[in-house]
C-alpha cells in the first residue's frame, strides 16, 4: 500500500514539474562566447538626443515603389541583413517585416529591461522587444536609398527609414527610438 501510494505521489510530483513556466539549468550554445550568446559585439550608441519632433515626409502611393537607389539581394532564407554606417544599429528584412537591434537611448522598458530591439510589419504595426540577432552577415550601408525585398530603404545620419513600397507603411529607427507610419 505504501509503495503504491509512493508512486501515485511520484507521478503527482512529475506532472505538477512538466507544467513549470521555467526550465533550471543554463543555455548552452557551442562556439558561443561567455552567457551562450553569439560571439558578434554588439556596438553600443553614445547619441542620446530625442526623436525627431518633425513629420516624417510623405510616404509612396501603395503599389509604387520608390524610385533609385541600390538593390540588395536575399539570402537563401529570403533575408536581408544590413548594418547602419555608424554601426549602431543592425537590422534584418524580409517581405513581412523590418526588424532592428540596438542599444536605444528612448525605448520602454519590457519585464523591467529597455528594449533592443523593434519590429514593424508592412501593414504598419510596431512592437518593441528583447533580443539578439547574432552573428548575421550583415551589409553596411552608406547614406542612401535602398531597395530590398519590397521594402525602400532611406540611410541617413540621424536615422534609417524602411518603407514598406505594397503599403506604405514603416518606421524610422535610429539609436533614440522608433516611430512608426
Amino acid at each position: 500500500m505504501k509503495a503504491g501510494a509512493a508512486v501515485v505521489w511520484l507521478m503527482a510530483a512529475g506532472a505538477a514539474a512538466g507544467c513549470s513556466s521555467t526550465t533550471d539549468g543554463a543555455a548552452r550554445c557551442p562556439g558561443c562566447g561567455p552567457g551562450g550568446e553569439p560571439s558578434f559585439p554588439t556596438s553600443r550608441p553614445t547619441v542620446s538626443t530625442p526623436l525627431p519632433t518633425t513629420t516624417p515626409s510623405p510616404t509612396p502611393s501603395p503599389s509604387v515603389p520608390n524610385p533609385g537607389g541600390q538593390t540588395l539581394p536575399p539570402s537563401d532564407t529570403g533575408y536581408v541583413y544590413i548594418e547602419t554606417k555608424s554601426g549602431q544599429t543592425r537590422c534584418q528584412l524580409n517581405s513581412e517585416s523590418v526588424g532592428c537591434e540596438s542599444n536605444f537611448t528612448n525605448a520602454p522598458t519590457i519585464n523591467g529591461t529597455p528594449a533592443n530591439g523593434v519590429e514593424v510589419t508592412a501593414g504598419g504595426n510596431l512592437r518593441w522587444i528583447l533580443g539578439n540577432l547574432g552573428d548575421i552577415p550583415t551589409t553596411t550601408l552608406d547614406y542612401a536609398t535602398y531597395h530590398a525585398v519590397g521594402w525602400t530603404i532611406d540611410a541617413r545620419s540621424d536615422g534609417t527609414r524602411f518603407t514598406n513600397d505594397g503599403t506604405g507603411h514603416g518606421m524610422v529607427v535610429g539609436t533614440q527610438g522608433a516611430q512608426v507610419f
